[in-house]
């Protein structure tokens, strides 16, 4: 058999192995000790392994049995032949690689190869001894040398390489004092209007105020015209917290939904309008403006201050801050924001709906009102909201 085609026939073993697997040259190679682009010479027929015991370790990893692995050996020793230089007259020549026994501990475990003994040169007898040591000193020196640079250059690029040190995000403190919003705040206690994308077949009847947010859930509701959010501030310590101002952020603008506008009342009065911030959604940058109260309930009218920033929160000084959103000419979407300092820190304070999201008012005006007439027990068109 020629020379190649010996070689060739060892190389296709060694590839058929490889497709058992099924796994990539790099993976194969860690595990067998050699690069990636060894085993693809080995592949390929370019290299012949100047041991068998690589090919031996892979045959095993690849789950090849006895008799393959003796043909497998008889291959390489044939294309390691045609590959080596013939050994001169008289020299005895190597023994046989010792094999691995197939094992289920072998098939998991493959094994180490020592590598070969380092050749070491034979002296020149024409060089006398003594120039021969002052060569050897030289060399030593020389080695010496190259081994420091070489240390001090790998130093070097695995310092280079090496990535920074994550640096994890200072914690950032929460605000120092806690908030809680309620947006299905009717006027009077009574007084609201939803809109909704029902029947008023399919429209439960008006439920009392405090269930008014569950009602406006399960129907998809959405305020109409207005909107009450009542904001409840108190401090986490007896640190004074002061609020320096309150600010309206509307995020999204649309044409004012479709819908059918529902009443909760067929028109409540009371005796007292308190003090809050009014809210324009409709004015290009919308602004919360402090408006005064009024106390109607007893014989003479009594205005109630507006309230006037900036002002104190603390633990036992709780506050309770009302703001009133009105539009004509939008869907909105919007958030408060709140401005405080405290302790020489300062921040923002965004407050929206529940779960995070902005607080949503769109205009009513211009279509019929149903109200509910409890005798019938339906919903009834009525004037315009």
């Amino acid at each position: 058999m020629p020379k190649d085609a010996v070689v060739e026939e060892f190389a296709a073993l060694v590839r058929a192995l490889k497709a058992r697997d099924g796994r990539s040259y790099e993976a194969l190679g860690r595990r067998l000790s050699v690069s990636a682009s060894t085993l693809h010479r080995y592949c390929s027929g370019t290299t012949v392994p100047e041991e068998f015991a690589v090919v031996d370790r892979l045959a095993v990893l690849c789950g090849a049995d006895e008799e393959e692995r003796r043909a497998l050996e008889e291959s390489w020793r044939r294309a390691a032949r045609t590959r080596r230089p013939q050994q001169r007259a008289g020299t005895p020549a190597p023994p046989p690689p010792e094999r691995v026994p197939e094992t289920p501990a072998a098939r998991q475990q493959p094994r180490a190869v020592a590598a070969p003994p380092e050749a070491r040169p034979q002296p020149d007898p024409a060089v006398p001894r003594a120039r021969g040591r002052w060569a050897r000193g030289v060399a030593r020196v020389g080695m010496s040398v190259a081994g420091g640079v070489a240390l001090a250059l790998g130093a070097v690029l695995l310092l280079w390489r090496q990535e920074p040190a994550a640096v994890e995000p200072a914690a950032v403190e929460p605000a120092p004092f806690t908030w809680a919003a309620a947006s299905h705040v009717w006027r009077d206690g009574c007084g609201h209007t939803y809109l909704a994308d029902r029947a008023p077949g399919r429209v439960a009847p008006p439920p009392p105020a405090q269930d008014a947010a569950a009602w406006a859930g399960a129907h998809g509701a959405v305020h109409g015209g207005e909107t009450l959010v009542r904001v409840s501030l108190q401090g986490r310590s007896s640190a004074a917290v002061v609020v320096q101002a309150v600010h309206v952020r509307v995020v999204g603008r649309a044409a004012p939904l479709p819908w059918r506008a529902y009443r909760m009342d067929e028109g409540c009065g009371g005796g007292a309008a308190p003090r809050h911030f009014a809210v324009d959604l409709d004015a290009p940058r919308p602004l919360a403006r402090s408006v005064a109260g009024l106390d109607a309930t007893g014989a003479e009218p009594r205005t109630i201050p507006a309230v006037s920033l900036p002002y104190t929160v603390g633990a036992a000084d709780p506050e309770e801050l009302l703001i009133t959103a009105r539009t004509e000419g939008c869907d909105c979407r919007w958030y408060l924001e709140l401005e405080w300092s405290s302790q020489g820190r300062s921040g923002t304070a965004r407050i929206g709906d529940r779960g995070g999201e902005p607080f949503r008012t769109s205009a009513a005006g211009g279509r019929s009102a149903y109200t509910y007439d409890s005798v019938g027990r339906r919903w009834t068109a009525g004037e315009g909201s």
